[in-house]
């Protein structure tokens, strides 16, 4: 089973992630990353790279948060979402939305 980005990702969009991804699975938005699911070969690197907490095992989503499986799939051929491969620095208001809680409302899927 894929691994899947969640709202904590939202507005804070920490890359440490993507360093450690062997299959280089993630894709960029404006506000947002996410795993290709056809890329991910579920080796759970990536999950303790993560700064926030975002990603989860498909199988482990909290609940609430199973619409993520099929948004990160989505978005991950979302034609303005691009690989990313390389960490980068996070959103520059980062902080503030480091602990907020239900996101998904602040997603962009387009600049």
């Amino acid at each position: 089973m894929p691994f899947v980005v969640t709202d904590s990702c939202i507005a804070c969009k920490y890359t440490d992630c993507v360093s450690v991804c062997p299959m280089d699975c993630f894709v960029e938005g404006p506000n947002f990353l996410a795993i290709d699911p056809d890329g991910c070969i579920d080796c759970s690197m990536c999950v303790p790279e993560c700064p926030v907490g975002a990603i989860y095992n498909e199988t482990d989503l909290p609940e609430g948060l199973s619409h993520f499986t099929e948004l990160n799939a989505k978005l991950a051929k979302h034609p303005g979402w691009k690989p990313i491969t390389q960490a980068q620095a996070p959103m520059p208001d980062h902080a503030q939305w480091r602990e907020v809680e239900g996101k998904i409302g602040m997603l962009k899927t387009s600049t």
